[in-house]
């Protein structure tokens, strides 16, 4: 088995882009995925920012909700950043109508809880598990975690508030790392992936 994780972006909406290039900047094979037979040929998955509600809507439509609410149950390892934050939450606070979730992490998270569009702003970020200097985190309508269940751990606060959290092998982040050309977060997950492969191999 190659040591070269492959990890999907989900496809569907939103800066999947960015993230194809940080996860290979990060020594992955990343791919877009959209349907369930892609999601069958991926290591791993990122949830990219966008609008959670059109997110959810549309892995609905394309009949990739269920597979990877199994997959993730099953123990895929999965990021999400900022909307991907809120697919993950098993909870959401403020849900718009017929809003859905994959779940996967013990936490309650606030829909654009650091305010709109224009309140976009970036702030150094301590992540723990990251080495080195803060991490710049770029905050676009972005959610933040209410509160966390035992299982959960709190990575990174900003201001008080939660914005970085793991569980398993499930991680998620208010900011988009994938906007600053520093892939140091996108490692971390794709070493996460490895070692989910090596204890699966």
């Amino acid at each position: 088995m190659t040591d070269t994780p492959v990890i999907g972006v989900l496809a569907l909406q939103g800066d999947v882009r960015e993230h194809l290039v940080a996860l290979a900047a990060a020594d992955a094979v990343a791919r877009p995925v959209r349907r369930p037979e892609e999601l069958d040929e991926v290591d791993g998955l990122v949830i990219p920012g966008g609008e959670s509600t059109t997110i959810s809507k549309l892995a609905v439509l394309f009949g990739v909700m269920e597979p990877l609410r199994a997959r993730v149950r099953d123990g895929l390892p999965v990021y999400g950043t900022c909307a991907g934050m809120i697919m993950l939450a098993d909870k959401i606070l403020d849900p718009r109508s017929g809003q859905e979730t994959v779940g996967g992490i013990d936490m309650i998270v606030r829909r654009n809880a650091f305010g709109r569009q224009n309140e976009s702003f970036e702030a150094a970020v301590d992540l723990e598990g990251v080495p080195g200097e803060p991490v710049e985190g770029v905050f676009i309508r972005a959610p933040w975690v209410e509160s966390v269940g035992a299982a959960a751990e709190v990575l990174a606060e900003h201001e008080g508030h939660i914005v970085a959290v793991r569980q398993g092998n499930a991680l998620a982040t208010s900011f988009h790392p994938e906007l600053t050309g520093d892939h140091r977060v996108h490692r971390l997950f794709a070493d996460m992936v490895r070692a989910n492969r090596e204890t699966e191999s």
